[in-house]
């Protein structure tokens, strides 16, 4: 039996730019590398990275990152500038290093009000992923009749709903949900 290995191990560190919208890497040589590991979205001569995957490289010592001017840039300043972008992005980050840091890769969510898209180890980029995530923080309400439709649209597609919560301690709980008629 093939042993599932964590995609990161092998990851080298690299270097990125932090531009206005996003973490760049330049370095052509590491898009492969990066792309298959589950790594950024290539656009043109750029990898971009989604806020979270910036945050997770930049905690686990796999990113370099500067900005424009050449200065190094802080895991804290990052997390301040990503969550003005985008009051969610720290949320995300919890969850997405959490996952990460049990194997899994994780890949942007694809509508249907869902935040990330999970493989199950080993799968990524062979087969469709298996888990569709939304996050939620303790203690912030949401609709139900939105999830109930995501959770539909989900099972007819074959991906498992899970909702991915953030104590206020800040563990991660996660519960798959299912639809259920009464």
């Amino acid at each position: 039996m093939e042993e599932i290995r964590n995609p990161d191990e092998q990851l080298q560190a690299f270097e990125g730019t932090l531009s206005k919208e996003a973490v760049v890497v330049r370095d052509k040589d590491r898009f492969g590398e990066l792309s298959e590991s589950g790594y950024g979205t290539r656009q043109g001569d750029e990898l971009v990275l989604r806020d979270y995957e910036s945050l997770y490289l930049l905690y686990s010592k796999k990113l370099e990152l500067k900005d424009d001017s050449g200065q190094a840039v802080s895991f804290e300043r990052l997390a301040e500038l990503t969550q003005s972008r985008a009051g969610d992005s720290w949320t995300k980050f919890m969850i997405y290093r959490d996952l990460r840091s049990r194997g899994y890769v994780v890949r942007e969510g694809f509508g249907f009000g869902t935040d990330l898209r999970v493989y199950e180890r080993g799968d990524y980029p062979k087969k469709p992923a298996k888990y569709v995530v939304f996050a939620l923080d303790e203690g912030i309400e949401k609709g139900v009749d939105d999830l109930q439709k995501s959770v539909k649209q989900m099972a007819k597609m074959g991906k498992e709903a899970i909702i991915a919560v953030i104590e206020r301690r800040g563990e991660v709980i996660y519960y798959k949900v299912s639809r259920a008629r009464f």
